[in-house]
């Protein structure tokens, strides 16, 4: 049975790259039949932001990846929050010192910074010196009977070579030397990651751990704590780094920005996971549009790059304009709402504000960007001194009053006859171009571009355009 987890720290919102590991772990579960989890893991007690994980699990839910176990719906593994299974670690830590795999530590963060700068003024591999590992018996009694904070640290295998299989890499080799001997119980009482999420793996029975490759040189203390607890590791998937365009990491401007804050700005749900399932994975036929449920079906770990993955905003944009395009009128009508509150712009009837979207849509990229090309129709900037100049010319004028006398005074027009009129229009004034459209432009929309006629005719309404052309005229 597969068992996956996504396991973020409250350390602030969910960003693209934890994104990435949240949706490919869900697309493995949902592809394969298998259980998706959240598992909160909150041991640094000191970087915990407040409303992290609500900010998560609500962030989540927007873009509708759904969990099977974990916090608030539970589970038959939990809890699910790692401060809530304290005593769990520390039984199993105290297995480990108890074998010798683990002992106990007093040095303080003062002699630790000076070991440390001795061993850099050397040109030595920055680790723990052991220094604590010689304590007798006796000595560690006397510093516990006094009170003296520890912790305790693994002890790591001096020269090892740590061999797994990696479904992305294939094998991996990796030297034990360049490992330290990890903190896993701090001076507090809470574990640290890597004995917390090594206990909670296996006690959750989690089947595949897919993380990203920052964790890859953690690995030999990961390997060795299973190996001491005499536990079969799970399989290993370690993702490719996000990249900036030019292959660099990707910088903190792009990272830092949170999920949240994308949907926020008009970012389409659907386009969000499209375009992060396709940071480090791609179909067999290389396609590039998916729905989630197509992505649940085509998802396989083989699939993903062992390469790192390109954010290219600009990519983002095109595939966020391709839905916003694409998705059900009514869909982007619904979703565009919010966005005309936030602007504090009254929505318009439902007709009008579809036939708004209709048009708008095929030239925005965001939702944000349908209201502010709503405009124009809703709530036109006043004219500039130079588009007042224009229209007061006697040309612009008898355009206007030719269309004032000839539209019809009431009902509709549609494309065709409207098209008809204005060929009219250009015969009997024997204006063209500029000359010709830009007069209407002004009077309609207060800006020289725009849609073509027939959609801002079919916005507006007849009454609507004869009352912009009368109060041009009455300038």
């Amino acid at each position: 049975m597969v068992r996956v987890r996504f396991a973020p720290s409250p350390t602030g919102y969910l960003h693209i790259g934890g994104l990435r590991t949240a949706l490919y772990n869900y697309l493995f579960a949902r592809h394969t039949g298998g259980t998706f989890i959240l598992r909160i893991e909150d041991t640094d007690r000191t970087r915990i932001v407040p409303d992290a994980v609500e900010n998560l699990i609500r962030t989540l839910q927007k873009l509708d990846i759904t969990f099977d176990e974990g916090p608030v719906i539970g589970g038959s593994y939990g809890p699910y929050i790692q401060s809530e299974r304290l005593d769990l670690y520390r039984k199993e830590a105290q297995k480990l010192l108890e074998a010798g795999f683990a002992y106990r530590c007093f040095c303080t963060p003062e002699t630790l910074a000076q070991m440390r700068a001795e061993q850099q003024n050397k040109g030595e591999f920055v680790k723990y010196d052991r220094r604590c590992l010689s304590l007798t018996p006796a000595e560690i009694q006397a510093k516990l009977a006094k009170g003296e904070p520890y912790v305790l640290r693994l002890k790591m295998p001096e020269t090892r070579i740590f061999r797994f299989n990696d479904i992305i890499r294939g094998e991996v080799e990796m030297d034990s030397a360049q490992s330290d001997d990890q903190v896993i119980i701090k001076s507090d009482g809470y574990p640290t990651y890597h004995l917390a999420s090594v206990v909670d793996d296996y006690y959750m029975n989690i089947s595949y751990v897919i993380r990203g490759e920052e964790w890859l040189s953690s690995m030999p203390k990961h390997l060795w704590l299973y190996e001491c607890f005499g536990w079969t590791p799970p399989q290993w998937v370690h993702l490719p780094l996000i990249l900036n365009p030019d292959r660099t990491k990707l910088s903190k401007r792009m990272n830092d920005v949170a999920v949240e804050d994308y949907l926020e700005k008009g970012y389409l749900k659907e386009a969000i996971i499209n375009f992060v399932a396709l940071l480090g994975w791609h179909s067999a036929d290389d396609r590039e549009i998916f729905s989630l449920e197509e992505l649940c079906q085509e998802f396989t770990l083989e699939r993903v790059n062992k390469s790192g993955a390109i954010f290219d905003l600009n990519k983002l944009n095109w595939m966020n304009g391709w839905y916003l395009r694409n998705l059900p009128l009514d869909t982007i009508v619904e979703r565009s709402k919010p966005y005309f509150e936030k602007e504090h712009l009254a929505i318009p009837d439902s007709d009008k504000l579809t036939k708004i979207v209709a048009t708008a849509r095929e030239r925005c990229t965001l939702l944000s960007d349908l209201v502010q090309y709503s405009k124009m129709f809703l709530c036109p900037q006043p004219l500039s001194t130079e588009s007042l100049d224009f229209l007061k010319k006697e040309d612009s004028r008898k355009v206007l009053s030719w269309f004032q006398s000839h539209l019809p005074s009431g009902g509709d027009i549609d494309a065709e006859q409207l098209n008809q009129l204005v060929q009219q229009g250009i015969m009997d004034l024997g204006f063209k171009g500029k000359a010709f459209y830009k007069p209407l432009y002004l009077a309609l929309l207060h800006q020289d571009h725009g849609p073509e006629l027939p959609a801002i005719f079919s916005i507006l309404g007849l009454k609507e355009v004869h009352h912009r052309i009368q109060e041009v005229l009455e300038l």
